[in-house]
């Protein structure tokens, strides 16, 4: 015996702050990108269901023993990217980037004209950071396939 109508089911939400996804549609196609904050029901401006990501644009080359600190500090830079990008056009991972100040970071007002470079400035300091001191190498490497 099943009670399906009397148990209104629900989708789990799981897009949330923390989830790394990966951006399938526009400039950024392809690219491993962070749940920054969600909007499941949207918002007034944008009426549908979005996140606002910050994501990795160019990634960090390989580097050996071999190389000078110079050179190992020019191969571990990180092009990053801020975003507000509807759910149809991203696709969760299992993976979860913990412990980064992102929030703080990228606030409500990130998106605004004048205020994207800076923060995309700062988004590059936390992953550059985080790229040094992690083992979380699957954010880091670009998408095989």
């Amino acid at each position: 015996f099943f009670f399906r109508s009397s148990f209104p089911r629900t989708m789990p939400k799981f897009m949330k702050p923390g989830k790394i996804v990966i951006v399938l549609q526009g400039r950024y196609a392809g690219r491993k990108a962070v749940i920054v904050k969600n909007y499941d029901e949207g918002t007034d401006d944008r009426k549908y269901p979005h996140a606002v990501l910050a994501g990795i644009d160019r990634y960090p080359l390989k580097v050996n023993k071999r190389m000078s600190k110079k050179k190992i500090a020019a191969r571990s830079r990180i092009k990053p990217f801020v975003k507000a990008l509807n759910y149809n056009h991203i696709m969760p991972t299992r993976y979860v980037l913990k412990d980064v100040a992102l929030k703080t970071t990228v606030g409500p007002d990130a998106l605004a004209k004048g205020k994207r470079k800076e923060t995309r400035k700062q988004v590059k300091k936390l992953f550059e950071e985080k790229y040094k001191n992690t083992n979380t190498r699957y954010f880091f490497q670009k998408l095989r396939f």
